[in-house]
Parts: structure tokens; C-alpha cells; sequence
């Protein structure tokens, strides 16, 4: 089966790696591609799949060096948004210019193999300088731990999106305290959720039959705040590499009705990036 996306539908989570000769990986990246990602088969990618506009997520190869991102955004400006990596440390001046640059948030990774992460009070901190562009912030973290973190959490004066389904263990049910965990964050209004990864959290493989209920549960309870990204080029993946075709024919398994796949891939992605608004 081939999925027929609607207009306008959105890879909201994806990423690009170098060219190395032109954005070099950082010296102290928690991991190294072993091949460059560039923009242009990411925008390839996209176009063949139907997926009319993008978020490209700053990977942590690059580091704090944004560069990048803000080049696959600038070429397709209209269409293409960023989420940026920073120091918590980051200034007014730093935010103005990647909002200028079309980026819309800035994620933070609590997972032990992507290297040390920031002190909650200091991301909540960077997180009120960035509340006034309309930015949120993105948080990308092991169940155990984002279950440490959600008084905190709760605290954010953004918008806070969790990646990859929460990155929970697919073979431990829908009753499992980790996904209970997400849906008590999901109750909070301020919470979105990314139904990404189910190829990052299946025991099972392709078509990840064990994930699917997580994300459409997600998706029934909270249709107005969850997005949708293939996690190209699926980075420090364990598994097989997904296949692409087959992670969009999926959306139609866990967004069963034309609303909420419009809400999935067109409305909820224009409200989080403002995709109407290039500044």
C-alpha cells in the first residue's frame, strides 16, 4: 500500500548530517556518522514521499554548531523549520537569530549514550528566555529518567515535546508505569508527544505491530497535540534501517480517520512551528 498524504503534510522529525567538508562534526560529538546526511537527500526524500514540509532536528554530531540545520532550512525557507541544540548559557541575541532563521524550539537529550546532559533548573532557565519568540521545548529522554524529570517538566513556561513516543519498551504493554507515566504528562495541556521511533521501541521489527498501539493511543487521546517524523537518516539506529515508504504507510495504522491525520500531519505541526509565519 501506498499512502495519499494531505497537502501540506510534515516530517517533523528528521535530521542532517554534514557535508562534513562544509559543517565539520564536532570534536567532542557523542557519535560520528559513518556517512554524510546532506540536505539534499533529505529534501529528495521528502518531495518523493509527499511530505511537503519538514523539521529538521539539530543532531548531536553537530553539536552546539547549528550550522547545519540552518542551512537545510534556508533552502527551502517557507517550508522547512529547525530545532536547534544550545548551551543552557545561551543569550537574547543567539535566540533572535536562530528565530529569524526559522527555528522553532530547542531539544535537549537525556539519554546516556548521547553524552552528559544539561541540569533541568538551567534548561528551565534557557526555556523562559526563548518563551517569548513561541518556541517550546524539545526533550528527548529514557522513560526511567523522563519520569524523574516531569515535576520539572511540568514547571516549563513552554510547550514541552517528547520525543520518539517517550522511548519506551514496546514489549511491556499498554499498562507498563512508563507509558502510564507519558499519558499522566499528556494530561498536561502543555505536553506534546512525538509518534516517531516505533521502529526504536518494537521487540518485533517491521511493520512494528507491538509499537502501533502506543502511538494510536496517543493519537485518539491527545489528536491535537501529537506530530509525526520519519527520524531520517535514523541515527545510532540497532535495528534494521526502516523503510521509508513503509513508516508513512503506517501513519494511516495508528491515525485511522482523514481528521486525525490531518491533525497529525498538517494542523498540529502549523500551530507547534508556525510554518504561516517565516520570522
Amino acid at each position: 500500500m501506498t499512502s495519499t498524504l494531505p497537502p501540506g503534510a510534515c516530517n517533523a522529525h528528521c535530521h542532517v548530517f554534514g557535508p562534513r567538508a562544509r559543517f565539520p562534526y564536532a570534536a567532542d560529538a557523542s557519535f560520528v556518522p559513518e556517512a554524510d546526511a546532506p540536505k539534499e537527500a533529505l529534501y529528495a526524500l521528502n518531495d518523493r514521499l509527499g511530505l511537503q514540509r519538514c523539521v529538521v532536528v539539530q543532531s548531536a554530531c553537530h553539536g552546539f554548531d547549528n550550522r547545519a540545520t540552518a542551512d537545510a532550512v534556508a533552502g527551502r525557507p517557507s517550508s522547512y523549520r529547525g530545532v536547534a541544540l544550545l548551551p543552557t548559557d545561551t543569550g537574547i541575541a543567539e535566540l533572535q537569530h536562530l528565530d529569524a532563521a526559522g527555528f522553532r524550539g530547542a531539544r535537549f537529550n537525556f539519554m546516556g549514550h548521547l553524552g552528559r546532559h544539561a541540569p533541568i533548573e538551567e534548561v528551565l532557565s534557557l526555556a523562559g528566555r526563548f518563551a517569548p519568540f513561541g518556541w517550546h521545548l524539545q526533550i528527548h529522554g529514557d522513560p526511567a529518567l523522563l519520569t524523574d524529570l516531569a515535576p520539572a517538566l511540568r514547571r516549563s513556561p513552554t510547550p514541552v515535546v517528547i520525543d520518539h513516543i517517550g522511548r519506551i519498551d514496546a514489549a511491556l504493554g499498554l499498562d507498563q508505569p512508563d507509558f502510564r507515566a507519558l499519558l499522566g504528562l499528556m494530561a498536561d495541556e502543555r505536553f506534546w508527544v512525538k509518534v516517531s521511533g516505533m521502529d526504536r521501541i518494537t521487540r518485533c521489527g517491521p511493520p512494528y505491530a507491538d509499537a502501533q498501539p502506543f502511538a494510536r493511543k496517543l493519537v485518539a487521546e491527545f489528536g491535537d497535540r501529537v506530530v509525526w517524523g520519519n527520524d531520517w537518516p535514523h541515527p545510532n539506529h540497532a535495528g534494521p534501517i526502516p523503510d521509508e515508504q513503509q513508516l508513512v504507510d503506517l501513519i494511516a495504522e495508528v491515525a485511522p480517520t482523514e481528521s486525525a491525520r490531518h491533525a497529525l500531519l498538517v494542523g498540529n505541526p502549523e500551530r507547534l512551528y508556525r510554518f504561516g509565519n517565516k520570522t
